[in-house]
């Protein structure tokens, strides 16, 4: 080829256009579906949330995917690579309330044609009260913005240069996602593994639903504990009255208080045990028992049990009987309730009934300062005259249990709920976990320490709309009441389906909401019921049985650590209930993205770093490089400076391919000895890479790779041939060098092809796509042990180690003298000793060529300190 065409410089940009059009033409990325005898490796892709931009991290993680996903389709597997986009659920509800200032109120009817308030639009008021829309108006603004959001996503993809068969693209609500899920219910209720039951639910007072365990988090915020006087039922009039006090963080919920429980050792509290507290303003009798549960060390060591302000509270509240006092309404508020009625006694309910009053209607903050104030007044009817305030709020730092996506504190609100049993399957789902490989293995504990402390079954329902809905109704009887204890759920063949819009078996679409018709559920799975089918969806669970059995159990799922407890967890739940099988075989985890202080990246922290300007400045391939440097499971700190480095090596990878590929002369056989031993060292990298590789250690690969590429080839193998590429030594040693450097241009651009993709695919266009009939790299041999001619040991193994150890040696006097790798020198003398003298000698002239020496003479010195060469003299050429 004619090198002086070629530009003088990379331009990225107009590659990474040229070559996703080209790789969508030769189709080199399509999954071959009948390929008989060629292995297959299957990923299960993460669906990213479509719920505004991604950013640096999403990079990251995804780029780490595609290298593994090249390497396997260069190894000649048929790699099944699709891409989904998760869209439906709470984040993309949150975006389309606060991008179109909107809220859905189910109880509208459908507006064809919905006009909307324009945002941009300069009399547009953001403080005015959000526009209540239908659910079908508001399902359709989320179809439309998750639309558009995956077009950008799709385009970020693209340009970064994931190797994804588009092909096989969906989306959680996409009728395909919807059908799998419903299909999951139905299968999972006939197995008996969901019951619906009305039970105090972890839920979410802004965004009024339940949510399940695993999205739930710890935040640490600032709170007091109130220490509260209880007095003891049955202290007669006129003596002492029988006191204790109780320390709160939640004095708001002292109506709600169905109980007092302290440890049964312990001596200040035992004698108290069997008889009947009186709630300080409110005079409700509740019982105090025993509890191994109850911390004497916890502020007083005696606690009120109330419904409900924690997980204990529901536990104690099943275990001794208690009563169900709820007072939190779903909206967060304090709901209106009538002391003196059977389920709300009190030795005072007109005067409980007065202070309640001043706290109806009041959300969680608002009751909790008005009850203070209440606590601070001498309470007769209680207390005799005492506050029930014994001392001034004391302020205190706690964690509290909020959604993972949520601004308030979780509640636990009775509510309607369905549920997967999973507290009886945790040996299952340790055993399916141990049959996985994990990377990095540590990973595998995270997993096993959240299956092993599960304490609920997985809540699978939502009180949302944009999301795949129940297949369910329920009968109604002649007396106008649901039935929610015979459900009745729908018919395999008629999936999907949304109970409003469809009727039940049996019925007909005029009976709905009629005595003996029937109503439809109301609520949506929780997104992960069905993310966690991915696998499943994606390999045709129910629809395309021999491609499923094909692919599934899928290779790899590559993920990040904090969705261990959801995404992994819930897919090896539903592979082993549905199949009794492990979903994959590997499970990839990924660190996160920290910003310079080392803060994890985040759209709600305000932290993260869009994409797109770094891909203009630094190109794709920079920007992959970045991602690959770091190792599984570690968390990263972003750092532009490693894009440059990717940046250089993009241009030294160009300009380096240019200079091999415009050395003329007739390759030959491989006879010089500097010559054969850079291939046994490159050979023996090509090993090292495939072996890191195949451990999913991407970064110890790439690391290695480049490494050699600068120091043995660029820095050193390239300067010591060049003068014999030239032919002054003779068309042996030319021929030899050719071959070499050819060789070795080859199988760079491979090793760095999962990594950089565009660059190595536009050197190989320029002369390897012809040779080797591969218009592509991506579609080349990864290179093996096939690439290299014989190589018989002839006793100089040694030499390209010995060469390299005297141009450090020299450059090292370069940079001792202050002289720049550009000036010539006139004369240099190298010491080595005995063992090495021989290797010197025989490496000399090569050397003398690459540093630009005049004269270079070897020494022998055996007295000589350490086991390297040392310049003995040396003399520069005058400036």
């Amino acid at each position: 080829m004619n090198v002086s065409e070629l530009p003088k410089h990379f331009d990225t940009q107009a590659a990474e256009s040229s070559w996703q059009a080209r790789w969508r033409e030769l189709g080199v990325y399509r999954y071959a579906e009948a390929a008989p005898g060629q292995e297959r490796f299957a990923i299960d892709t993460p669906p990213p949330t479509v719920s505004g931009s991604l950013h640096v991290g999403h990079v990251f993680s995804y780029t780490q995917t595609d290298l593994i996903a090249r390497f396997e389709r260069m190894r000649g597997k048929r790699v099944f690579y699709p891409m989904g986009w998760d869209d439906n659920g709470l984040p993309t509800e949150r975006r389309v309330q606060n991008y179109f200032h909107v809220r859905c109120n189910p109880g509208l009817k459908y507006e064809s044609g919905l006009q909307l308030p324009d945002p941009a639009d300069p009399n547009f008021d953001p403080k005015s009260p959000p526009q209540e829309i239908s659910r079908r108006n508001f399902i359709e603004l989320c179809l439309r913005l998750t639309e558009e959001d995956e077009k950008s996503f799709k385009a970020l993809w693209g340009r970064l240069g994931l190797s994804v068969d588009w092909t096989q693209e969906y989306s959680t609500i996409d009728p395909r996602c919807r059908r799998a899920a419903q299909r999951s219910f139905l299968d999972l209720w006939r197995k008996g593994h969901i019951y619906s039951v009305e039970a105090p639910t972890m839920w979410d007072v802004d965004f009024q639903t339940a949510v399940a365990q695993a999205e739930v988090e710890d935040r640490k915020i600032g709170g007091h504990f109130h220490h509260l006087r209880f007095a003891v039922e049955g202290s007669p009039i006129g003596s002492k009255i029988d006191i204790f006090t109780i320390a709160t963080t939640r004095p708001e919920l002292l109506p709600a208080c169905v109980g007092v429980t302290a440890h049964p050792d312990d001596a200040r509290f035992r004698h108290l045990f069997g008889k009947r507290a009186l709630t300080p303003l409110f005079g409700v009798p509740v019982p105090i028992f025993p509890s191994d549960l109850a911390d004497p060390e916890k502020g007083t060591g005696i606690l009120m049990v109330c419904t409900f302000g924690d997980a204990t509270d529901v536990r104690w509240w099943r275990e001794q009987n208690l009563a169900n006092r709820q007072i939190l309404g779903r909206n967060g508020r304090l709901l209106a309730v009538e002391f003196g009625q059977p389920n709300w006694p009190s030795v005072d309910p007109q005067r409980a009934n007065l202070l309640y009053s001043e706290l109806s209607g009041k959300n969680v903050k608002q009751a909790r300062r008005l009850i203070v104030e209440q606590l601070r007044a001498p309470d007769e009817a209680v207390l005799r005259g005492q506050a029930p305030l014994e001392r001034e709020p004391a302020p205190i730092e706690h964690p509290v249990k909020f959604f993972e996506k949520g601004d308030q504190p979780l509640e636990f609100i009775t509510t309607k709920q369905f549920f997967v049993r999973l507290l009886d399957k945790k040996p299952m789902l340790l055993e399916a976990g141990d049959r996985i490989q994990w990377h990095p293995e540590f990973m595998r504990h995270r997993y096993r320490v959240w299956t092993e402390n599960l304490a609920f079954d997985w809540a699978i329902s939502r009180q949302r709309y944009f999301g795949v809905p129940f297949p369910v109704w329920y009968p109604i009887s002649a007396a106008g009441e649901a039935d929610y204890a015979n459900p009745i759920v729908a018919e395999e063949e008629s999936l999907p389906l949304d109970p409003a819009d469809a009727a039940p078996p049996g019925f007909n679409e005029g009976q709905r909401g009629k005595p003996n018709g029937f109503v439809a559920e109301a609520d949506v799975f929780d997104t992960w019921f069905t993310s966690s089918l991915t696998p499943m969806i994606a390999s045709g669970w129910g629809e395309q049985p021999d491609r499923f059995r094909t692919l599934f159990p899928m290779d790899l799922r590559p993920q990040s650590h904090e969705i261990i407890r959801t995404w992994a967890f819930y897919t090896i739940v539903k592979a082993c209930l549905h199949e009794d099988r492990i979903p994959w075989k590997n499970v990839a985890i990924s660190g996160w993205i920290l910003d310079p202080d080392r803060k994890k990246m985040s759209k709600s922290r305000g932290n993260v770093i869009t994409p797109m300007h770094l891909l203009d400045e630094y190109g794709s391939d920079a920007v992959r490089y970045w991602a690959a440097g770091a190792g599984l499971g570690a968390d990263t700190a972003f750092d532009v400076n490693v894009l440059k480095v990717g940046k250089r090596l993009v241009t030294k990878l160009f300009n380096a391919s240019k200079f091999v590929l415009g050395k003329e002369g007739v390759p030959g056989p491989i006879v010089y000895p500097m010559d054969r031993v850079f291939l046994l060292r490159l050979r023996d990298l090509v090993r090292n890479a495939t072996r890191h590789l195949e451990n999913y250690e991407h970064q110890q690969a790439l690391a290695e790779t480049e490494r050699f590429f600068w120091t043995a080839f660029t820095d050193s193998y390239i300067e010591m041939s060049r003068a014999r590429t030239q032919g002054t030594q003779g068309a042996e040693a030319q021929g030899s060098a050719l071959t070499t450097l050819r060789i070795a241009l080859s199988v760079f651009l491979r090793l760095f092809a999962p990594f950089l993709p565009y660059i190595t695919d536009e050197v190989w266009s320029w002369t390897c796509a012809e040779e080797t009939g591969c218009a592509s790299i991506h579609a080349s041999a990864w290179p093996s042990e096939a690439d290299f001619p014989e190589l018989p040991a002839d006793g100089n193994e040694g030499i390209f180690d010995i060469a390299l150890e005297a141009l450090y040696a020299i450059n090292r006097s370069r940079t001792a003298a202050g002289v720049s790798t550009a000036r010539e020198i006139k004369t240099a003398t190298l010491a080595a000793k005995p063992d090495a003298f021989p290797l010197l000698q025989a490496a000399c002239e090569d050397i003398r060529l690459a540093v630009r020496a005049g004269e270079l003479l070897a020494v022998e010195e055996p007295q000589l300190d350490g086991a390297g060469i040392e310049v003995r003299q040396i003399e520069f050429v005058s400036a």
